[in-house]
């Protein structure tokens, strides 16, 4: 990890690198980082060739990079609101020489239609939508006095408000991939049960025989499947190590995709 000059108002910035060394990631030293949830997410999506893909929340863009890199046909856009995280997504792109085939847009996932429109996010445009959104209402936790790492975990925009920006930009038969805390679930059901079925719950535990701590959730645009629980995922193994399934994913080498 090296440190490099960083804007003023984002703060130092380093450059990281993720997924065994093929993912560079200019991100802020102070604030929300890059994690396993972003990781996870990125590895759960679906093969979509080369299709389109929209990282909602972007923020350095993990998620869609990762996705990129780990499908070399597939077209993603970053979607990010804070202009200085968009900017830092965009030097990310050019570090990993994916300008061909991913860009970044800077807009607020509650902005209307007709400013995603505006922006060149046209409705049904893509076939898959992806989203860590921040776990916490406003009020529910002290906030941090770091304003991109309280902009990642407090949200400003009800969940409701995602996933309706996930049913527009989403083409017949799109997919929805989100990473969120498990007591969120019963909102994210909720949530998708307008527009959305076949929906995939994968639990995700920090370790064997504990209380799961994340869901990795899909479900398809119209879709008329009944709901799946998929088998559960650990993280760490009795020794407090990635097990070796976990390893793998963080190196680049495995995916959580349901088969």
């Amino acid at each position: 990890m090296a440190d490099i000059a960083g804007r003023a108002d984002l703060g130092a910035v380093v450059e990281d690198r993720l997924l065994d060394g093929a993912l560079i990631l200019r991100q802020p030293a102070r604030g929300h980082r890059a994690g396993s949830d972003a990781i996870l997410l990125a590895a759960s999506l679906p093969a979509l060739g080369d299709g389109a893909l929209a990282d909602l929340g972007a923020g350095a863009g993990t998620v869609g990079l990762a996705a990129a890199l780990a499908q070399p046909e597939l077209r993603v856009t970053l979607v990010e609101r804070d202009p200085e995280l968009a900017a830092l997504a965009g030097q990310n792109i050019a570090l990993n020489r994916l300008g061909g085939r991913v860009g970044v847009v800077t807009i607020d996932v509650a902005a209307p239609a007709a400013a995603f429109a505006a922006a060149g996010l046209a409705s049904g445009s893509f076939g898959c939508v992806a989203m860590n959104p921040p776990f916490f209402a406003r009020g529910a936790v002290r906030a941090s006095p770091v304003a991109n790492r309280r902009a990642a975990h407090v949200a400003d925009a009800p969940l409701a408000l995602w996933l309706r920006a996930a049913r527009r930009l989403l083409a017949p038969s799109g997919q929805v991939a989100i990473i969120h805390q498990a007591q969120a679930l019963p909102e994210l059901l909720a949530g998708l049960s307008t527009g959305f079925g076949g929906v995939l719950i994968r639990p995700i535990h920090a370790g064997a025989g504990e209380p799961a701590i994340r869901v990795i959730v899909q479900a398809t645009l119209n879709s008329k499947k009944p709901a799946a629980l998929l088998p559960a995922f650990v993280l760490n193994g009795p020794d407090g190590r990635f097990t070796p399934s976990c390893e793998a994913i963080h190196r680049g080498h495995a995916t959580l995709a349901a088969q």
